[in-house]
């Protein structure tokens, strides 16, 4: 069963808009204008005037001990499906994901959200922790003839503060999978960032995990 089914001061203009995604539009300095002004808009969250906050690069990830790992694009709104423990828990409005992925088994998401308050943020971050703790013991009572268990790694001085979970699910039949989540806050900007694999918490890479965790909370101002 794969994991995903349980749930810059030296660049010049036209590399500061290649790195958004974006092209310089010929015609001119009125056309140069239109286009830097895409670039500053593109760095913006619609509707919240936010902006983009930073995110995981590939090498940022545990190392894998067979494969390299590869990242998608850092797209607005939430991933489908969303990450497991955390369905539900996510806004979709003020939120951008990064998908991760190597040449097996395993594979990550992030989520950050920009909400609108230090307050809301504190909120969105608690009720994401609760959300991941409870987890297991939700996955059983909806997975009758499954086993699952979980794990509190603790918290870890980051930004506003983070904690780092495990959880393992199997069932029968099929091979068991294994995730680790990382929750962190930095003023009003919330991430979650979910680590899985085949295999079992005692093999789970946590130290490592702790460190991507404490990286993400880093990068997103």
């Amino acid at each position: 069963m794969p994991v995903c089914a349980v749930r810059s001061s030296a660049l010049g203009s036209a590399a500061v808009l290649a790195a958004l995604g974006l092209t310089l539009a010929a015609g001119g300095p009125g056309a140069a204008a239109d286009a830097g002004k895409d670039a500053r808009d593109a760095r913006k969250d619609p509707g919240k005037n936010a902006p983009v906050p930073g995110f995981l690069a590939a090498a940022d990830l545990p190392p894998h001990a067979s494969s390299g790992w590869s990242a998608g694009k850092v797209t607005a709104g939430l991933p489908d499906p969303e990450p497991f423990c955390a369905e539900g828990a996510l806004p979709a409005d003020g939120s951008r994901y990064r998908e991760f992925h190597t040449d097996l088994d395993t594979d990550a998401t992030q989520v950050a959200v920009v909400s609108k308050n230090e307050t809301a943020a504190a909120r969105l971050a608690a009720a994401l922790r609760a959300s991941v703790a409870a987890c297991a013991a939700d996955w059983l009572r909806e997975t009758p003839g499954g086993t699952a268990s979980w794990e509190d790694y603790g918290g870890l001085a980051a930004g506003d503060g983070a904690h780092v979970y495990g959880v393992h699910v199997s069932i029968p039949e099929s091979e068991p999978n294994v995730h680790l989540f990382g929750v962190g806050r930095d003023g009003r900007t919330v991430t979650l960032v979910r680590w899985g694999e085949m295999g079992d918490l005692g093999r789970a890479p946590v130290a490592d995990f702790q460190r991507t965790t404490r990286t993400a909370v880093a990068k997103l101002n």
